[in-house]
């Protein structure tokens, strides 16, 4: 397993994914699942449709063929992923790196969050998990307790402090 504190260098390889070990185990599972299960359950539903007729008026087998490539794509996405996932460990540090939870304030109205900087695949804004691809996430990287940075949204220019990082 390689252990990592992301930097802003790291930043500019769109290509890596940082997954959780867990998030690692959940894909590759959804991937096994994908390529042995849901590959025959599609090639079967596509025999079916076949056997039903003329190909060219066949919702079934329209809708067959729309799944099967679905599928695929999820395949493939999944596999390429996979191969270039970085694991990362949580470990304890004073500048925000992947894993970090950090508290932040935001300077016009001293509003407080608190989010767990991830890859983009385990980003999820419902349970405060920010991907490091996104601006605010972006733009903690490397930052200590106290330092101030600011982040451009499509209402202006916004300046936070970083509280805590866990």
């Amino acid at each position: 397993m390689q252990h990592y504190l992301v930097k802003r260098t790291y930043l500019m390889d769109d290509k890596t994914e940082y997954l959780t070990k867990e998030k690692f185990d959940e894909l590759s599972k959804q991937l096994e699942e994908l390529k042995t299960v849901k590959r025959k359950e599609v090639a079967e539903n596509l025999e079916y449709a076949k056997s039903l007729g003329d190909l060219a008026e066949n919702a079934e087998y329209h809708e067959a063929r729309e799944t099967q490539a679905n599928v695929e794509d999820r395949i493939a996405k999944l596999e390429v992923m996979l191969k270039s996932a970085v694991i990362m460990s949580l470990r304890h540090s004073d500048e925000v790196g992947i894993g970090s939870i950090v508290q932040i304030e935001k300077q016009n109205d001293k509003t407080k969050a608190k989010y767990k900087i991830v890859g983009s695949e385990e980003a999820n804004l419902t349970e405060s998990k920010l991907s490091i691809h996104s601006p605010l996430g972006a733009a903690m990287i490397g930052k200590k307790k106290g330092d101030y940075f600011k982040v451009t949204t499509p209402g202006g220019v916004v300046e936070y402090k970083i509280m805590d990082i866990e």
